[in-house]
């Protein structure tokens, strides 16, 4: 645009000269200058002097004197207060009970007149103005309308100018607005009529019944219907929610299109599997202990091929999110063909649905934010809803949270935040189609904020009334949003009071003719428990051998890297030492094993996705799966260069999260059961932060919801005399929470058994036997030469639940004494007994699968001994933590009257001692009488 044509006629002297040092700023620091002079620089360059005439025309032109340049500020400051503070002087509250604050954008707080505004160009406080707003009076009122109706804004945080931008060009130029026809609103009416019959059905026909209702947030069964609309739009493939339990029956009626019979049955305790679809549209899994009814989950196949997904959950309310997310990512991903998967962001997004009280208290939710735009979890833009009633079952937000909002958290990470007034459907719908658009623009987070409150109480058994009675005597007399938006359209001429009426006793009635047919099946007693024969046999023994000629040839072409990768020199020369052992020199350790198990995974068609903090590396500086190039930086993955790969592969270092990220693995798993997918803790202890993923889902998701997971985790463990909290990965839990088969526990010996039970697992992934694998890995063990394997070893064989001590045992009379051992103090033990010479009373078991428990393999070996007096368990942790509680009760039943005694550390509440002179002392007072003849 020319001079002649820009504002900066209408300023001169020192106005003018103000505005030139502003530019002059605003080339050199332009976050140091005001943001509507930023947009005035943009849009029309620098500003020069005019001629007298060129001046007076433009400033006719604006309708303003070039002496009013402090006015103009103060008025470009006022809508720009407008955008950044029009929500707290927003209709966003249903209940008109919010705080609200006009203070900010009120004409007067500026010491502006009507008239002094109607004097400024409309095109210096809003860059595209819509063609009714004509002067700066107009235009302050448009922006009130926009920013402070029953949608408000919050994006002033975020840090990059053009996504300002696009949001506030949006929300100025009106598109946010919904333009309904007759029809649509017609048929809104209709979903909110049956939104809200559902939930008066189940409340007079199960008087007292736990359901969770949504009422007070109707429309949020709207705004997730606008998504699922829009995902058809864009040829989405699947949609994943992850939810509470509020309003969750809701959900899976009506968006999941669970039939009413299945609901109703489930609340008459009858039969429901009669009433399934049998086009196949709805899948539904279920464990043989199950879970209560707003604790389920389903999976809806659309017509248009989008399948929608409700992620199953237990009440602990936001921890679902991050498996959601998980899924998604591998619901985005092709991992068909080697190098990285490809991912498609638009294939698949997450709608995560939070409660107020916990989306800034539980601190799952921000370690959700903060991966949404890292590389190897994010997902392209997840889509929040605040299920905002207002209330924390009991606690009011005064004493739920130190912030405004309970969206807050979102703003620190640049993620835009819209509220909006939950009893008016048609702004819902408009953010869900706004918030949908944001996310395919940018592929980041956004958070709504659909404030609304909640009917009754916590659960339909409560009074509220005894805790929060000034809201709830506000709620009783309070309008349901049928009502409201009905009047709405009665109003507007479109339908008449009887339309509505008769509306709502058509659902209520179809509804009821669902039940009658519910009525009609025989009361159900409590289902018989049935455990899968899959699940009761185990794992079974599969060979898990390559041949030598293929690891040789992986092995080659591993550390065969382009003439243009500089390695770092002294890695190179470490890794280059992996060609010995196919040379005859030295073993295969930890690391070599297991990045050979990952090649030959691959080549038989299973992906490999491997996540934890500094994975790539390996905490212990003993993987090196992603290279870099010294000079450059470059990253270098030589797994993705083996010949005959059928998969993917990735491993990504993880941010400083655990319950995050180990829910988003289980995720990923659930979604592609054919990945490998490997979480490794930075150290054993670290999983502590990350417990209600085990205790909620990986243990028991299966009993619980029928779903099948081959999840791997690596806990680092073993006591090294580095301090108590890296030595212990409280294996103690992990064995407390084993039952039915449900996960595999080991503390492995051997890296030729880490090969093989990494095979094993991957064979599986797609078996009904499949379950999660939870590995004590070492530390020192890494590359200790009685650890390490000989290549033969990986040729051959199987995972081995047990192994015993080489050199010892051989004269089966002399044997008075088995010592059972597991992990590191299993190699302490071999290392002191070396090649079993005078040792011949003492035989070592080591105990590599401790869950489940290798009972007959034991006891076939203790059968071989027919003078042994004494079984022994030795441990190096606690007597209170390890395994020797859990393998106890074993131990009784194997005995047959033999002594079983006790080696390892006393009670402690700490797992370590904090000196490693102090470790010393104990660990060989532990050796010496573990070995000791009687």
């Amino acid at each position: 645009m020319s001079n002649n044509q820009s504002p900066w006629s209408a300023f001169s002297g020192p106005n003018l000269g103000y505005v030139m040092e502003q530019y002059d700023l605003y080339l050199q620091s332009p976050e140091e200058v005001d943001s509507e002079l930023v947009n005035l620089f943009k849009q029309y360059g620098a500003p020069t002097f005019a001629s007298s005439s060129e001046s007076n025309v433009q400033a006719s032109n604006l309708a303003v004197s070039p002496n009013n340049f402090d006015k103009i500020i103060r008025a470009i400051q006022l809508a720009d207060a407008i955008r950044s503070h029009g929500h707290l002087a927003a209709n966003v509250y249903p209940l008109n009970d919010g705080p609200k604050n006009e203070s900010k954008i009120d004409i007067k707080t500026y010491n502006l007149s009507e008239q002094d505004l109607i004097e400024i160009p409309v095109e210096l406080l809003i860059a595209n103005p819509p063609e009714n707003v004509k002067n700066g009076l107009q235009a302050i009122e448009h922006l009130k309308s926009v920013y402070t109706n029953n949608i408000a804004f919050e994006f002033a945080h975020i840090v990059n100018s053009d996504e300002r931008k696009w949001l506030q060009d949006r929300i100025e130029k009106g598109a946010i607005k919904g333009n309904l026809s007759a029809d649509d609103k017609k048929q809104l009416l209709k979903r909110l009529t049956q939104i809200e019959g559902f939930e008066k059905f189940i409340h007079r026909t199960f008087v007292g019944a736990k359901r969770f209702s949504i009422e007070g947030l109707d429309t949020l069964v709207v705004l997730i219907d606008e998504l699922i609309r829009q995902s058809d739009i864009t040829n989405t493939k699947q949609v994943n929610i992850g939810m509470a339990h509020r309003g969750r029956l809701n959900v899976l009626t009506h968006v999941l299109n669970k039939p009413y019979e299945m609901m109703f049955a489930e609340f008459a305790h009858v039969p429901s599997d009669s009433f399934l679809p049998k086009d196949g549209s709805l899948e539904l899994s279920e464990g043989w202990y199950g879970d209560v009814k707003y604790h389920k989950g389903a999976s809806y196949h659309s017509k248009s091929g989008l399948t929608v997904k409700l992620a199953y959950n237990p009440s602990h309310l936001e921890v679902v999110s991050p498996i959601v997310t998980g899924q998604t990512r591998a619901a985005q991903e092709t991992t068909n063909s080697s190098g990285h998967p490809v991912q498609d962001k638009n294939a698949a997004y997450a709608i995560l649905i939070h409660g107020d009280a916990a989306f800034p208290g539980q601190g799952i939710v921000t370690e959700v934010l903060n991966y949404s735009r890292v590389r190897g979890f994010q997902t392209g833009g997840s889509i929040h809803i605040i299920a905002n009633n207002m209330i924390g079952f009991t606690t009011e937000q005064y004493d739920s949270r130190s912030t405004n909002y309970s969206s807050d958290p979102a703003k620190g990470y640049e993620v835009p935040v819209i509220h909006v007034n939950a009893d008016d459907p048609e702004a819902v719908l408009a953010v869900a189609k706004f918030a949908y658009d944001y996310r395919k623009q940018f592929g980041k987070d956004i958070v709504i904020d659909l404030l609304g409150y909640r009917r009754y109480g916590h659960n339909e058994m409560d009074e509220p009334l005894v805790t929060n009675p000034t809201m709830y005597h506000i709620i009783h007399k309070h309008p349901t949003v049928r009502e409201i938006y009905g009047k709405q359209l009665v109003d507007e001429k479109l339908i008449q009071d009887t339309d509505v009426k008769s509306l709502d006793e058509d659902v209520f009635g179809g509804m009821q003719n669902a039940y009658d047919r519910v009525k009609e099946l025989p009361q159900s007693t409590a289902h018989e428990i049935v455990i899968p024969e899959a699940v009761l046999n185990g794992m079974p023994e599969l060979q898990t051998g390559v041949p030598e000629s293929q690891l040789a040839k992986i092995n080659e072409e591993l550390l065969t890297w382009p003439k243009e990768f500089t390695a770092f020199k002294k890695l190179e020369k470490i890794l280059k030492r992996r060609e010995e052992p196919f040379k005859g020199k030295g073993k295969v350790d930890w690391g070599h094993a297991e990045t050979l198990a990952f090649a030959t995974i691959l080549q038989e068609g299973n992906s490999i996705r491997l996540t934890g903090q500094d994975a790539q590396r390996g905490t212990f500086s003993h993987r090196h799966l992603v290279l870099h190039d010294e000079k450059t930086g470059a990253e270098l993955t030589p797994i993705h260069s083996i010949s005959d790969s059928k998969a993917s592969f990735v491993v990504h270092n993880s941010p400083l999260t655990e319950a995050a990220i180990l829910g988003y693995e289980f995720g990923y798993n659930l979604e592609d059961n054919n990945s490998l997918s490997i979480w490794e803790a930075q150290y054993g202890d670290f999983a502590n932060m990350a417990q209600v993923m085990f205790d909620n889902f990986i243990s028991s998701a299966r009993s619980k919801w029928g779903l099948k997971s081959g999840l791997v985790m690596l806990l680092p463990h073993g006591s090294e005399g580095q301090g108590s909290e890296h030595s212990s990965a409280r294996l103690e839990r992990y064995l407390q929470l084993a039952a039915e088969n449900n996960w595999t526990v080991a503390n492995l010996s051997s890296a030729a058994n880490y090969f093989h039970i990494l095979r094993r697992q991957a064979k599986m992934l797609k078996e009904e036997a499949i379950r999660p694998l939870i590995i004590v890995s070492p530390k020192s063990l890494l590359r200790h030469p009685l650890v390490g394997a000989d290549v033969a070893e990986l040729t051959t064989g199987k995972f081995e639940t047990v192994i015993e001590q080489p050199g010892l045992g051989k004269n089966t009379k002399k044997v008075e004494k088995i010592v059972f051992a597991s992990g590191k103090l299993a190699i302490d033990l071999a290392d002191k007994v070396k090649d079993g010479k005078g040792y011949d009373y003492l035989h070592i078991v080591r105990i590599e699968q401790i869950y489940p428990f290798p009972a007959e393999k034991i006891q076939a070996i203790i059968e071989r001994y027919p003078n042994v007096k004494q079984l022994v368990w030795a441990q190096e942790e606690t007597e209170n933590m390890g395994s020797w509680n859990f393998a106890l009760p074993y131990l009784l039943d194997l005995a047959k009257g033999k002594d079983i005694s006790y080696v390892g550390r006393v009670h402690r509440s700490s797992p370590a001692e904090g000196d490693i002179d102090t470790y010393k002392i104990e660990q060989s007072r532990i050796i010496e009488e573990a070995l000791k003849s009687n």
